[in-house]
């Protein structure tokens, strides 16, 4: 039978790619909707950075856990019908973060239920789409997708600085429930897509490896700092129960754990094949390289965008003092460039170059504008001298992001999609995670030493309350950072205190400088992992190689 002639046109056939949009937009943007509103939430819950850090990390940590099993699961028992229980789980957990009156709960409604919503529904918008375009149309589909994600990654400070300063930081949350309604109602114009070939289980084994395994990584990336990168500085505790190695600390422990768990999760997955069961993960799909290569530039190229999300709002914060909705003001150049140079990277260069030359390019376009960045960042200057830097970062990110997306989902065919999808966003999600605990564990250890370098050597503070400043400074350096009030420091008189204050804005602009680097390091290494994209234009699979998409 043929269906061309009665394939949708005009608004019905683009209606779906602007629910599965919006869709990835919100999840994307609540990977960002806290950084700008760090010194508010830190004030109000009455916490630490390192808090706050984990309940952003943890959030893209959840994603990069489950995703892949939230592809798979759509592959098995439908693609919408996850998509639509995935918005409620997300509402569910928006919720509950907009009532948190503390860290935990925050971390329970963001991170872990809102993470469990939206590992449903973002392997589910792109497979969606995989499933429901073809050809061109797809390609337009992919890149808008991409370029959404991207969007964003970009519109969240600036949204979240708003609600924050005119509202509450509660209101990021609140928004996403009604959101989630809209999502719902509009999934009626999407056609559902699944896997009939595959039997529905789940590799259970597998998702508790590989997610037991990302999470003691990222454990000890973040707690490097608090509990020492080699020698133990602290005593690990599990429900008040000291556990201790010795002299070693514990974050060498957990990142051995975490290399011996995912070594684990590959090889019994290679065992599930090899026994003619499901994996949730099929070694195969890393043997085609189109797909391999994009999704790995895509995790490094996370790491870098999200660590600069964190690094530049802790700057504007904590140095030049700036409230939540003048720090969003403060990325708006970026989110513009990023906004303008997405659809110009799929309209217009996509005709004229090849996708891998557009990444390329987009990546040489943000190396540079980190460098300008890292030196833009003075104890004396102003948001405004972050300008040309992020602006040109946003444009290298809007080409970069439209593109890559495309690339990488175009090698597989449609029975693939859910899995790929899955392991697509895991492994940007991966480098969300790793590239806030990376920047954030930087920025904490580099001001922690800066302070107690600072404050022993300082003549200013009295020489003997230097060693006890400098030891709870050291100890508490997000709350000197922040503006928190020490103890120890509130007997010094205001000379001394001033005193502290400009150490902390010198400690925190080096800091901050630092972690940029560490940005700069990580997308030179996608450019690196950029070299073996394919070169040429045509980068859709085959899809006859795999069947008619109409049997999924």
């Amino acid at each position: 039978m043929n269906t061309e002639t009665h394939a949708p046109t005009g608004l019905k056939k683009w209606l779906p790619l602007v629910v599965l949009g919006m869709a990835v937009l919100i999840i994307v943007i609540d990977t960002t909707l806290l950084n700008v509103s760090l010194g508010t939430i830190i004030r109000e819950l009455h916490t630490n950075i390192q808090a706050i850090q984990w309940v952003i990390t943890a959030y893209a940590l959840t994603l990069a856990a489950l995703t892949i099993t939230g592809g798979r699961l759509g592959d098995l028992f439908g693609r919408k019908r996850l998509f639509m229980a995935g918005a409620v789980i997300f509402a569910a957990g928006s919720l509950l973060a907009s009532l948190s009156h503390s860290v935990g709960m925050l971390l329970i409604g963001e991170s872990i239920i809102e993470g469990i919503g939206a590992a449903l529904m973002l392997p589910a918008t792109s497979s969606l789409l995989v499933a429901t375009y073809k050809g061109h149309d797809r390609a337009t589909a992919l890149g808008v997708w991409g370029g959404m994600a991207a969007v964003g990654s970009a519109i969240g400070p600036v949204v979240g600085g708003f609600l924050t300063s005119h509202y509450s930081w509660r209101w990021g949350f609140r928004i996403n429930v009604f959101v989630a309604a809209l999502l719902l109602i509009g999934s009626v114009v999407i056609k559902d897509s699944h896997d009939l070939e595959e039997k529905p289980t789940i590799d259970f084994v597998g998702v508790l490896l590989s997610s037991f395994g990302l999470l003691a990584g990222v454990f000890a990336i973040i707690e490097g700092a608090q509990y020492g990168w080699l020698h133990a500085q602290k005593i690990f505790t599990v429900a008040g129960h000291a556990i201790s190695f010795g002299s070693v600390s514990i974050v060498p422990v957990m990142l051995a754990l975490s290399v011996v768990l995912l070594s684990l999760f590959v090889a019994w997955e290679q065992s599930m094949v090899r026994r003619n069961k499901t994996p949730l993960v099929s070694m195969k799909l890393f043997k085609n390289k189109q797909f391999t290569s994009g999704a790995v530039t895509t995790m490094i190229m996370s790491l870098g965008q999200v660590g600069l999300l964190f690094a530049v709002p802790v700057f504007l914060q904590s140095v030049h003092g700036l409230d939540a909705l003048h720090t969003g003001y403060g990325l708006l150049p970026l989110s513009v460039g990023l906004l303008v140079a997405a659809p110009f990277s799929g309209a217009v260069l996509s005709k004229k170059f090849t996708p891998k030359r557009i990444i390329q390019v987009a990546l040489v376009l943000d190396v540079a504008a980190l460098i300008l960045i890292r030196f833009s960042m003075s104890v004396h200057s102003s948001a405004l001298s972050l300008l040309p830097g992020l602006a040109l970062y946003g444009i290298g990110m809007g080409l970069g992001m439209a593109q890559i997306s495309n690339l990488t989902l175009s090698a597989v065919s449609v029975n693939e999609a859910g899995e790929a999808s899955g392991v697509n966003n895991t492994m940007r999600q991966i480098g969300s995670s790793l590239g806030s605990a990376i920047v954030g564990a930087v920025l904490l250890t580099t001001l922690s030493g800066h302070l107690t370098s600072g404050i022993s050597n300082s003549p200013v503070i009295p020489s003997s309350q230097r060693a006890s400043i400098a030891q709870e400074v050291s100890a508490q350096s997000s709350a000197v950072e922040f503006g928190g009030k020490l103890q120890t420091v509130q007997t010094l008189n205001p000379a001394e205190k001033q005193e502290i204050k400009s150490l902390s804005d010198t400690s925190t602009t080096s800091a901050s400088q630092t972690a940029i680097l560490y940005t700069v390091v990580f997308m030179a290494l996608a450019f690196v992992a950029s070299t073996q994209l394919p070169g040429g234009k045509h980068i859709e699979h085959n899809e006859s190689v795999a069947g008619p998409p109409a049997a999924h």
